[in-house]
């Protein structure tokens, strides 16, 4: 009985001490189980997206010429009246748009007629009824002023502008298709007011175009958005009115249209440091209650927001006025969120670009149909000295690769692809964009 306890007692002591040493090996099984569990579904979601993308993409011979980084010494251009005699005699950048199809980034564009576009702040639409382009923007072509010695560089509103293309390189005025009140100074469009960021989307139910914009007065204090609508792309748009959607403030703004046909307004609120989106109502003329609050507490504006491959993608800007700051880059499974920061989007050498976007912000991105992954990304280089004397940076974007920023709060990586913007001094699409025939 004697030797039966002590074999007893000495095969609990073994069990309690295999016990207490396989636990962390349990513990650390598991753990790399999961790691291979996560590693297995990023490749599957590469296979599956990542390879489509490469295929479409990085593929093409000039897609890997656009993803070639470039250097660039910028300077912003100097206000009207007050360049250096110095300066005054160097040649300066010639006007870009008539060059072999080709885009300069932070160049004066001019439109068939030669003179400087103006479509700031906006975005394209594509009008399939015409097969053509639309860019509408906001027509700054006045003097720059400060409503007092505090307040922001402004210029009275003159109305939205309006240019049409059939290639994305040559544009022509059509016109201000929504002109501002001269007169009744109650009026949301009067001169003395703001319009910014206008965007128009087209219904096909009810055969309208409707055009969502920023409404302000002089102070920045009124902060609402208004509507307008048409019954072709090229207006005049009849302005409805305004209105703070959902009770809450709103500044920079834009709309999305998602396949479907759903439409969705996304604006700066809260003092700038969230953004709400909520979908239209199915005429495109309202806000419905639904509304979702994202990256609170990030003062993020000037929202761009696109889709790719059934992920929603967007791009934002910190709250610097007119100075440039860091674009950060964004997505999301469902445009309503929960979103997440997937990390810088600019690819560049130059550090101070990057952390300026390229001397930019963002406006809209437009993707291009017949490659799947190439997005061409719209931003404004502002002049606060002469905002008529902003420029245009347009350059190729591409959604394809691992991220390289884990999610905020779970710090793994996220399953989507990355948001790249490639820097180039002169650029075009590759071959085979044929412009409409993408689209037919």
């Amino acid at each position: 009985m004697r030797t039966r306890s002590k074999y007893r007692k000495s095969t609990n002591l073994c069990c309690n001490s295999w016990s207490r040493c396989c636990t962390p090996a349990v513990l650390w099984s598991l753990i790399g189980c999961l790691l291979l569990l996560h590693l297995y579904s990023y490749i599957l979601h590469e296979d599956r997206d990542g390879r489509l993308s490469q295929l479409h993409v990085t593929h093409h011979p000039q897609f890997r010429e656009l993803q070639q980084l470039e250097d660039e010494d910028v300077q912003i251009p100097p206000p009207r009246g007050k360049r250096s005699p110095r300066a005054a005699k160097r040649r300066p950048k010639r006007a870009a748009g008539n060059d072999s199809n080709y885009y300069y980034p932070g160049r004066i564009w001019l439109d068939t007629d030669g003179n400087p576009i103006q479509a700031h702040g906006g975005g394209i639409l594509y009008d399939k009824g015409s097969r053509t382009y639309y860019w509408y923007g906001e027509y700054k072509d006045g003097p720059t002023y400060h409503v007092h010695k505090e307040g922001p560089a402004r210029v009275d509103i003159i109305g939205v502008g309006c240019y049409s293309s059939k290639d994305l390189w040559t544009w022509k005025h059509e016109g201000i298709v929504l002109a501002a009140e001269e007169t009744d100074e109650t009026h949301d469009l009067h001169k003395s007011n703001v319009l910014e960021r206008p965007k128009v989307i087209y219904n096909e139910k009810t055969g309208k175009y409707v055009m969502w914009m920023h409404v302000d007065d002089g102070n920045y204090t009124k902060a609402a958005v208004g509507v307008a609508i048409s019954d072709t792309p090229d207006g005049p748009f009849d302005y409805l009115g305004s209105q703070r959607p959902h009770g809450c403030e709103s500044r920079d703004m834009t709309v999305f249209k998602d396949e479907d046909g759903m439409a969705y307004l996304i604006y700066s609120s809260e003092d700038n440091s969230e953004l709400h989106i909520g979908p239209l109502t199915e005429d495109y003329l309202n806000v419905t209650p639904t509304m979702r609050r994202i990256l609170v507490g990030q003062h993020r504006e000037a929202p761009a927001l696109f889709k790719h491959r059934g992920t929603y993608y967007m791009i934002t800007s910190g709250c610097t006025g007119w100075a440039p700051n860091e674009a950060l880059a964004h997505a999301a499974d469902s445009v309503l969120g929960p979103w997440e920061t997937i990390g810088n989007p600019c690819i560049v050498g130059n550090n101070m670009f990057r952390l300026t976007t390229f001397f930019a912000q963002s406006t809209f991105v437009l993707p291009l149909p017949g490659f799947q992954g190439l997005f061409i990304f719209m931003a404004d280089r502002w002049n606060p000295a002469d905002l008529r004397d902003s420029r245009y940076v347009w350059l190729p974007l591409v959604v394809a690769g691992p991220v390289d920023q884990p999610l905020e709060y779970t710090f793994e990586f996220p399953l989507w692809s990355r948001v790249s913007i490639y820097w180039h001094r002169k650029w075009r699409l590759p071959q085979g964009w044929t412009g409409l025939k993408l689209f037919m």
